[in-house]
């Protein structure tokens, strides 16, 4: 999809964003990017990085994001070499089960990708950036069904609404620190992810009727919102989980 030019450059500025390679990480990293702004990212692996870091500059960092030592020494050499002006978590998965069906060591990876990443990504911005005195911002990614209850959704809702306390609470410790917290909470999105959904023509059109724009979302339309609250413009939000759901949390479709 096609990205207008800002009229605000980010020239100067250093971001992080765990999951980088991914659909929607590296969405927002080309929009970064666009922008002027200088990237680190980050994931579990170097040539999914590497293809990104192609269009994108900047450099890679190869690391298990729910790894908090791993997350930490990331943060802490972004801020050394360039400082950072806000880390995105972008790592997450999609493990549709009802709870009987869900077993422990899937809830237990489920919790650690979605949960834990989020956790390791504020606990290391809290011990190194808020220490320094200059605003910065944290955007994690939440799911609608945190929100609204979906069948065969309950360790993900579980995980998400997590992050979802977690960016709140967060929010309010680092406020005087200037550090935002916000969260963005997607419905379904066209990402390689979700490709067991998107590649049954009945499961999508399922999915098509549950958000009421009558629409799954595209990787930029998350990534938009994520490069928004990053955005060192938007000075005065924290605190915020932003449905982008094409209604799906908010309304009932017609």
């Amino acid at each position: 999809m096609s990205m207008p030019p800002s009229s605000e450059s980010l020239t100067g500025h250093q971001f992080l964003i765990l999951g980088g390679a991914g659909g929607i990480g590296s969405q927002l990293a080309r929009r970064l990017a666009a922008r002027g702004a200088t990237l680190v990212l980050g994931g579990r692996s170097t040539a999914s990085l590497e293809a990104v870091q192609s269009e994108v500059g900047g450099r890679t960092v190869v690391l298990d994001a729910r790894d908090f030592a791993a997350v930490e020494a990331a943060v802490r050499s972004c801020v050394d070499e360039g400082g950072l002006s806000g880390a995105a978590n972008c790592v997450g998965s999609i493990v549709l089960k009802p709870a009987h069906l869900t077993s422990e060591a899937e809830f237990d990876d489920i919790v650690g990708t979605n949960l834990r990443s989020a956790f390791a990504l504020v606990r290391a911005m809290g011990r190194v950036q808020s220490r320094n005195s200059k605003p910065a911002s944290v955007a994690l990614v939440s799911t609608a069904a945190a929100e609204v209850g979906l069948p065969n959704h309950e360790a993900i809702a579980a995980a998400k609404a997590g992050v979802d306390g977690l960016t709140r609470s967060a929010a309010a410790t680092y406020a005087r620190a200037q550090l935002r917290v916000n969260a963005v909470a997607p419905g379904l999105v066209d990402t390689p992810l979700a490709a067991r959904i998107t590649s049954s023509e009945k499961a999508l059109e399922t999915s098509r009727r549950m958000h009421p724009l009558g629409r799954i979302g595209h990787a930029d339309d998350v990534a938009r919102a994520l490069e928004w609250v990053l955005d060192p413009a938007q000075s005065w939000v924290t605190g915020q989980v932003i449905g982008i759901d094409g209604g799906m949390a908010a309304l009932r479709a017609s």
